[in-house]
């Protein structure tokens, strides 16, 4: 069944719909919604309140062609919308594998991630969703754009900002040294 009648249903009130049309995207939501918050649990809460948002809002989507991208955005929007309300807050970091290592050699494995992880901590949290949109998820820099509800060329010169962000935290060498070890710099 193609996705515009799936949305068509799903405006009218069927849950086995929208629940086809969520069940392909619901990993991704949760992947990019864990490396944009840095917290499972937190994730888990924005990708839920996303999904109910869009469960809610579904007739005001214009083109049903375009779901994916406007429950990407939601859950984006929900992301933030977490990061707002628990700013005060430490956040502890839960580092999962998303996908099996190829390095044989775990050490530095582990340091590379710590690297990533650091450097990706040091953005703000509009780089960090696109950063993740982009680089994480494959989606074009036009779907990011969309997602994040605003125009293709501030998509574009918010990534260069992040890339230029994110290029200068792993230059700093004792950084990375750092991350390496597992020590944390202050």
């Amino acid at each position: 069944m193609d996705k515009r009648s799936l949305v068509e249903r799903a405006r009218e009130g069927d849950h086995d719909a929208f629940a086809e049309l969520v069940r392909g995207t619901i990993a991704r939501l949760d992947s990019a919604a864990r490396l944009i918050l840095r917290d499972g649990e937190l994730a888990r809460d924005a990708v839920q309140e996303a999904l109910f948002r869009a469960w809610r809002d579904l007739r005001s989507l214009r083109d049903p062609e375009r779901f994916d991208a406007w429950v990407y955005r939601l859950t984006v929007n929900a992301c933030l919308d977490q990061m707002r309300r628990r700013r005060r807050r430490p956040i502890e970091v839960e580092i999962l594998e998303l996908i099996e290592p190829t390095i044989p050699d775990l050490a530095d494995a582990i340091a590379e991630r710590a690297l990533v992880d650091g450097v990706l901590r040091r953005l703000d949290e509009r780089g960090r969703s696109i950063i993740v949109l982009h680089y994480f998820l494959d989606l074009p820099i036009s779907e990011v754009a969309a997602c994040l509800g605003i125009p293709t060329g501030t998509a574009k010169s918010r990534l260069n900002h992040a890339l230029a962000q994110l290029r200068s935290g792993v230059a700093d060498v004792p950084q990375v040294e750092a991350l390496a070890s597992g020590r944390t710099l202050a």
